[in-house]
Parts: C-alpha cells; sequence; structure tokens
C-alpha cells in the first residue's frame, strides 16, 4: 500500500490529507510535504489521517517534527483521527498528551 497525500488551504490552516500507510517506506514522503510546507510559510496545520490504514514508529516521528517545525514558528500542528487502532498507537506512546486530535477537520480549525 502507497502513502497518498494532497493538501488545501482552508482559511489560515493548511489541510494535509493523508491516506494509506505511514512506515518506514512511505514517511519520508509525508516528511518532505510537511518540510516544504513550513518552509513556504505555512505555520498551522492540520494533518487529516482519516484516511490512514497504518500508522508505525516511523510515521510518529515525522509527525513529531513536523510539529517541532510549526512550532519553532509560533504555529501548531493539529491532526484528525477517529480511528481507534490509530489512536491506539497515540494513546500507546503518550502523544495524546502532545498532539491536539479531533474528530474533523472542521473541528480542528475550529479548535485552533
Amino acid at each position: 500500500m502507497d502513502l497518498s497525500l494532497s493538501t488545501r488551504a482552508e482559511g489560515d490552516c493548511t489541510v494535509v490529507v493523508v491516506g494509506g500507510e505511514i512506515d518506514v517506506y512511505t514517511a519520508p514522503k509525508l516528511r518532505e510535504q510537511l518540510i516544504d510546507l513550513v518552509s513556504s510559510g505555512h505555520y498551522n496545520l492540520v494533518v487529516d489521517m482519516e484516511g490512514v490504514e497504518f500508522l508505525d514508529s516511523t510515521g510518529l516521528g515525522v509527525l513529531v517534527g513536523g510539529l517541532k517545525r510549526v512550532r519553532a514558528h509560533g504555529g501548531a500542528l493539529r491532526l484528525v483521527c477517529t480511528q481507534e487502532r490509530i489512536l491506539k498507537v497515540f494513546r500507546i506512546t503518550g502523544l495524546t498528551k502532545v498532539f491536539p486530535i479531533h474528530s474533523s477537520v472542521e473541528a480542528a480549525i475550529a479548535g485552533g
């Protein structure tokens, strides 16, 4: 399974829609996308993970790296995820305390 990525602007946020698997093979693609967005001045990111079927530690590392990048510019990185198997990964690793996780893109933007 490959990784699909698309971005769109919604108000002052940039929404990154991720689909497929975020693992050791596909995570660099997501990392590159996040770096490109921050480099071009997008510091309020919403990562929509509703289409993500698998997430490993490499993927978590990329998200944490993205969070550090936007915070260095006073920005935020919020996640959209309602899938129990993906949420469990965030709970087990304690990252629910680090990332704001919302049930919809609209809630993530409003929660900004």
